[in-house]
């Protein structure tokens, strides 16, 4: 897993190696001058032990200070660099993510809730951009600044560099202690932010659900509990931080300690000059922030490790509905016939099956209505044929060609589908109705919002065309919202129309005509709509009514009212509910 997880950091970094080679050239040459600097000093102390001259002592502090301006610079350079690096694959991962989100099917977003995406591709994209930034720069800071520094030490003496040095194996012990409890606690934080961004997300999409049943208190109180656990799991993190920390620079400055301690006595027998002991003091003084930074560091990989995996977790989920190898494109010319073949589907999960051996044949141009009770699969069969749901291989048909053989954007070009909710975007009524095609001109957005008899009450909008119509569409109503969704399939001139129930919010009257304007206005255009209203789906050519995922009859209106069935139980109380209307 550790392996793993280095190959995607190793992955991320690879596109821009030559940035991070410089800026770890960059670190290099200024860890370079701070080893320099504490020769340069010591070299100076022991000549003006022999002649004290303060030209030259000038001229030390001029050049310490030319060096230092240097170092200062360089340092900026790489840290520019390899920041850089991190702003950049952050903004690689957004690109990779969203693209990915894209492909995947809608029964993906129904198990990862919108919050907790969310979160993923913002905080934890966050956690990782710092991994990439500051915890390789500080890493390649520490590995230099030891590697550089140790051997002078050493060759400068031996026994009171082991001393000095010899805390440090603790200090490693204690990092490596807290190590997994610093990983657990981080996953904690995390998905308690998720969480929590999730019950944001839904109040706001739900505001006004909350004002009508008055449920504030409630919400609050919700939001409160989640607080909680996120401040708590911020507060365990943060007590671990600031227990491992402080002890770790307390053990690198104990070094120095040791230094002051032994350092005279070395120098009383002559074993130690008084610039070496200096320069001692200086390079153990060097250590100690690359150390007391390692803590830092680690938190910073812990976090990043997490982060990593929620992030691999959405990139390495596989698609269930793509293309197939050998898909092939949709025949043209595009003729709108659909057949079904023992047509099975159960949702995962599941034991019984949402659609049961289904046969059926749609044929180009004509007009089907779909009917049967609440739960008897309508909306499944609705779903199934642009393949939005994992329908098995020969089992549903467009224009004789097996769906799951087709190339899936061209089967979806192929068809105009209304779903029951009517989602609409936070833009102007124009930029809804033209999201299937966004160069659509001016008169063809107002033609297909005449089809859908929305074009009258656009025109009394503030901005007719150009109204915001907030989230969702959440300043229309009902009817609106699906009329303006229907006028925005409308714009495509799809072969098939596929209405999941997306006149319910209309009267039978106005659904009814909408439905003669749409025969009129297409005449080869195969038309599938699902209704409860049996008054608009009795002006169908045919009409299938389904039951506990089977079709149990197929026929016309007056066909169906002359047989004993399911249908003629359906019409006699949709006229009950006429007459109580």
């Amino acid at each position: 897993m550790v392996n793993s997880r280095l190959q995607k950091l190793v992955g991320y970094l690879r596109p821009y190696w030559r940035q991070a080679a410089l800026g770890i050239l960059a670190l290099l040459i200024v860890n370079a001058f701070g080893v320099y600097i504490p020769l340069l000093i010591r070299d100076s102390i022991d000549e003006l032990r022999t002649a004290f001259n303060f030209d030259q002592i000038w001229h030390l502090v001029v050049f310490i200070l030319i060096l230092a301006s240097l170092m200062w610079v360089i340092r900026i350079t790489s840290r520019i660099l390899i920041f850089g690096i991190g702003r950049r694959v952050e903004f690689d991962l957004k690109q990779k993510i969203f693209q990915h989100l894209l492909r995947l099917e809608p029964s993906y977003f129904s198990k990862n809730t919108a919050g907790d995406l969310i979160n993923r591709a913002t905080s934890d994209l966050d956690n990782i951009r710092r991994l990439l930034g500051f915890a390789v720069l500080s890493l390649a800071n520490i590995v230099f600044a030891y590697s550089l520094t140790l051997p002078i030490m050493i060759a400068i003496n031996l026994q009171l560099t082991l001393s000095a040095l010899a805390v440090y194996p603790l200090m490693l012990i204690t990092v490596q202690l807290f190590s997994k409890k610093l990983r657990s606690q981080q996953q904690s934080v995390q998905e308690e932010l998720s969480n929590l961004s999730e019950l944001i997300q839904e109040d706001m999409s739900g505001i006004s659900l909350i004002k009508i049943y008055a449920q504030e208190d409630n919400e609050r109180g919700a939001f409160r509990h989640l607080n909680s656990k996120l401040l708590k799991a911020n507060l365990n993190l943060a007590r671990t931080r600031n227990t491992l920390f402080p002890v770790i620079e307390a053990l690198t400055s104990v070094s120095i300690l040791i230094l002051l301690f032994l350092g005279p006595g070395s120098i009383t027998s002559g074993k130690l000059d008084i610039g070496d002991f200096v320069a001692l003091i200086l390079y153990a003084e060097r250590l100690v922030y690359p150390t007391a930074l390692l803590g830092f560091t680690i938190t910073t990989y812990q976090r990043g490790e997490v982060s990593i995996d929620r992030i691999e977790s959405i990139l390495l989920t596989n698609p269930q509905i793509q293309d197939a190898p050998d898909a092939i494109e949709l025949p043209v010319p595009v003729k709108g016939e659909i057949k079904a073949v023992n047509l099975t589907y159960t949702y995962p999960g599941c034991q019984n099956p949402a659609l049961k051996d289904l046969n059926f044949t749609i044929k180009a141009g004509e007009r089907v209505a779909i009917v049967g009770p609440i739960g008897s699969g309508k909306s499944t069969l609705a779903n199934a044929l642009p393949r939005l749901l994992d329908i098995g291989a020969n089992q549903l048909f467009f224009d004789g060609c097996d769906i799951t053989k087709l190339q899936v954007q061209d089967l979806r070009k192929a068809i105009a589908y209304v779903p029951q909710e009517s989602f609409l975007f936070s833009t102007t009524v124009k930029n809804n109705i033209r999201y299937s095609d966004p160069l659509s001109e001016q008169l063809e957005v107002e033609l297909a919002a005449k089809q859908a008899q929305i074009h009258p009450e656009i025109l009394k909008f503030p901005k007719q065309y150009e109204t915001i119509v907030g989230e969702r569409g959440i300043t229309l109503s009902g009817g609106q919202r699906q009329r303006t969704s229907l006028a925005r399939a409308l714009l495509v001139e799809a072969p098939i129309l596929i209405l999941d129930d997306a006149l319910s919010s209309l009267d039978n009257q106005t659904a009814t005509q909408i439905l003669d304007n749409l025969s009129a206005g297409s005449q080869n255009k195969t038309l599938i709509f699902i209704s409860h209203q049996l008054s608009a789906a009795a002006t169908a050519d045919r009409i299938l009514v389904m039951d506990a995922g089977k079709i149990v009859q197929i026929g016309t209106h007056r066909e169906l009212l002359q047989t004993h069935g399911l249908y003629q139980l359906l019409w006699k109380q949709h006229q009950l509910g006429e007459v109580f209307n």
